[in-house]
């Protein structure tokens, strides 16, 4: 049997991928970020986490601007250079292996991605890659936050099979609203062990 269940000869249309940026095509900025502007800035880790966690569901929404988030940051911490922890936050947001994947899994399937993140903070790590995917799912233009049903209703909108859907995140509680919808999950390890079953996903 085929994908799901399916003959290859009764599959009219490829799988739908659909990828988490941080943890999976894209290193995690938090924690190493706070931890680096609490030696720099002199304030304790647990009071820039306090803060983080306070602002985190408006910034990754869009509620709240990335000029608004760093307006914030450099009213609470005035001896910031915001250009400086800009740049630092960026250098914290690396590619992963699994993005050198992305062409070869664009061919036997619809590859869309769906994130809470900031879009101006991934383009460096997506747009190399971007041709290949079909659609972009990101917490901070869409206004909805994972596990919310609302980002995964929006990321819904651009599968053209929902009968074959496999979501990669590398976090378990993203995952309950993806089975609810009838959606394949793949937590992402950090070994990136993961990443050698995707095509046995889409193959089998």
């Amino acid at each position: 049997m085929g994908f799901y269940g399916k003959r290859c000869s009764e599959i009219t249309t490829k799988p739908e991928l659909i990828l988490d940026v941080a943890g999976v095509l894209a290193t995690n900025f938090s924690p190493h970020f706070w931890r680096q502007l609490s030696i720099e800035s002199g304030i304790s880790f647990d009071q820039l986490d306090h803060y983080k966690k306070g602002i985190r569901e408006d910034l990754w929404s869009g509620k709240v601007s990335e000029e608004e988030f760093w307006r914030r940051l450099c009213e609470r911490i005035p001896s910031l250079n915001k250009d400086y922890v800009q740049a630092m936050l960026l250098s914290y947001i690396k590619p992963l292996p699994a993005i050198e994947e992305i062409p070869k899994w664009s061919k036997v399937a619809n590859i869309h991605l769906l994130s809470n993140h900031r879009a101006e903070w991934i383009d460096h790590i997506i747009n190399p890659v971007r041709s290949y995917v079909k659609s972009m799912t990101i917490s901070s233009q869409t206004g909805s936050c994972k596990p919310n049903p609302e980002i995964y209703a929006a990321a819904s909108t651009h599968l053209i099979d929902t009968s074959r859907v496999l979501f990669i995140d590398d976090q378990e509680k993203n995952f309950k609203e993806a089975k609810i919808l009838g959606w394949h999950t793949l937590l992402a390890d950090q070994e990136g062990e993961w990443i050698r079953k995707v095509m046995t996903y889409l193959r089998d």
